[in-house]
């Protein structure tokens, strides 16, 4: 209780603000007295989000064949299963209600992904496509439009079809390229008249590293030095082999996404994930200039490959030959091939300079040259982190990292596509516990606030902003036992949703202001 009170004491002076007026080099700022959405740039979208295979449910329906993560959750049952043993929220069935409940929030958008597996049963369209799957999505696209919710659709989030696992391996044979295209173009004509907001991957260094360096998420590979129970892999090659595979794929559906006549108009761009990093020791230079290399391993990895059409320069330097290299049609081909930056922000690290990192052992985290460290030097934590927290809260990494992307990329527009925060209950989980989360409630306010300096002061071309994640749901390696949303799934009673505190914080926030949809288009 005294943690709260401190928390809600710090939070009503920062919440009292008057904004320094808006200049005419960046966005314009109203001046208000309480953050609210009135402070917020004219047209900023606010909205929440999820994804297919965390929330659907529905494994057996619509032809749905299966994914990745279908075989990972069988080979550990204990991770992926709630206690009545499914791998389901169930939104598939109950996708009317939860948009009732995003329109309760006064949200303007929300971020969802199409299951490759549901549309593509098998992997590509030769072997069938799943018209129920087709129909789903449609439904669910029309109903979000008709309650004046705008669709932001993510390509892939993780669930590559198990068929093509067992095909070739996935992303670890460049014949993924060619199957993704079919299947990104597919999507883009089917609902690129309705859906203009495209995401083709969702946390590409999250999906190399976890899934094919430290088989801590599907398909669960790494080296034996590593971890031991990982099945098979080679850490410190595959990753960069995954994200090969997967950036020129991310290329190729770029290409078909512009020529596709029902998507102009349109944008498409990647959702990355970067943590924010401080130097371990400030007063040691090499911990100083170990924040630019985490980042650029991190981030850059990605984002400097879709703008400027290769790896960052440290990386070619340091990993050498496992990384692999783009051809020039390639590279002309990534270049510019993002309309804007998605980011995923959770939380940041200490970043300590790794003095000898073992060539024998080669790991992708060791190859930026540095540990992560929870506290600094003076054994500081990074940030506050209450005792059912998942990661440690700090919303000024979240304006640094926003700023650090204007200065060195040129001021993008960038889309806030995740930010949330994770309770871990363990036995104290129910309905009441769960939804008195006054600690998401205030994450939620200090990382606002923090996006509105960089918005304000900074002056950083941020555009819209989701919430992870509208509703409780499958967390990955963590399965049910790590809670987002801003609505709490009772899963011993029929998962029936109560609404957060933090919930009702949102729709207070929303409530203020005018949103875009009630902005005449020519005025936007």
């Amino acid at each position: 209780m005294a943690l709260k009170t401190v928390l809600f004491l710090g939070l009503i002076l920062v919440l009292t603000f008057v904004c320094s007026p808006a200049t005419a080099d960046g966005p314009i700022c109203p001046v208000t007295t309480k953050l609210s959405r009135a402070s917020f740039p004219e047209g900023f979208l606010f909205g929440t989000a999820t994804a297919a295979f965390q929330v659907e449910g529905a494994v057996n329906e619509t032809c749905r064949g299966p994914s990745l993560w279908d075989l990972y959750c069988k080979r550990y049952p204990k991770k992926c299963s709630n206690d009545n043993g499914d791998v389901a929220v169930d939104f598939f069935h109950r996708y009317k209600e939860d948009i009732q409940l995003m329109k309760s929030l006064n949200s303007d958008a929300f971020r969802m992904s199409i299951a490759w597996s549901r549309i593509f049963p098998h992997g590509r369209k030769e072997k069938g496509v799943s018209q129920a799957g087709v129909q789903f999505y449609h439904d669910l696209i029309d109903e979000l439009l008709r309650n004046g919710i705008v669709p932001f659709v993510t390509v892939f989030h993780w669930d590559t079809p198990q068929d093509l696992e067992d095909e070739y391996q996935g992303f670890l044979s460049e014949r993924i390229v060619k199957d993704f295209r079919e299947y990104a173009d597919f999507v883009f004509q089917e609902y690129g008249g309705k859906v203009k907001n495209w995401i083709t991957f969702n946390e590409p260094w999250v999906f190399a590293h976890a899934g094919y360096d430290v088989g801590k998420k599907a398909p669960g590979r790494c080296s034996d030095y590593v971890d031991k129970e990982c099945l098979d892999g080679r850490s410190g090659y595959e990753a960069y082999l995954v994200s090969h595979n997967l950036l020129i794929a991310h290329a190729e559906a770029y290409e078909a996404f512009k020529n596709c006549k029902q998507c102009i108009g349109g944008k498409v761009g990647i959702a990355h994930s970067p943590a924010w990093f401080e130097p371990h020791d400030f007063n040691d230079a090499q911990d100083g200039a170990s924040v630019g290399r985490a980042l650029d391993f991190m981030m850059g990895w990605h984002l400097d490959t879709t703008m400027y059409g290769d790896y960052p320069q440290i990386m070619k330097d340091i990993v050498g030959h496992r990384l692999p290299k783009f051809t020039d049609q390639q590279k002309a081909k990534l270049k510019n091939s993002a309309d804007f930056v998605g980011l995923n922000y959770y939380t940041s690290t200490f970043s300590n300079h790794l003095e000898k990192p073992d060539p024998a052992k080669p790991k992708f985290r060791q190859d930026s040259l540095i540990t992560w460290e929870n506290k600094n030097v003076d054994h500081d934590s990074i940030g506050s982190q209450p005792l059912t927290a998942a990661l440690p809260v700090y919303a000024r990494g979240f304006r640094k990292i926003l700023k650090y992307i204007k200065d060195k990329y040129g001021n993008p527009e960038i889309m806030i596509m995740e930010n949330g925060y994770g309770d871990v209950l363990g036995a104290k989980d129910s309905v009441e516990v769960g939804t008195a989360d006054h600690n998401r409630k205030y994450y939620l306010q200090r990382h606002l606030l923090a996006m509105h300096e960089a918005i304000c002061i900074d002056k950083v071309n941020v555009t819209g902003y989701f919430i992870w994640s509208l509703l409780d749901n499958f967390e990955w390696q963590n399965g049910y036992k790590h809670r987002f949303g801003l609505y709490y799934i009772d899963y011993k009673n029929n998962l029936t949703r109560y609404e957060k505190e933090s919930g009702k914080y949102y729709k207070e926030f929303l409530s203020q202001g005018v949103r875009p949809s009630a902005v005449k288009r020519d005025e936007l």
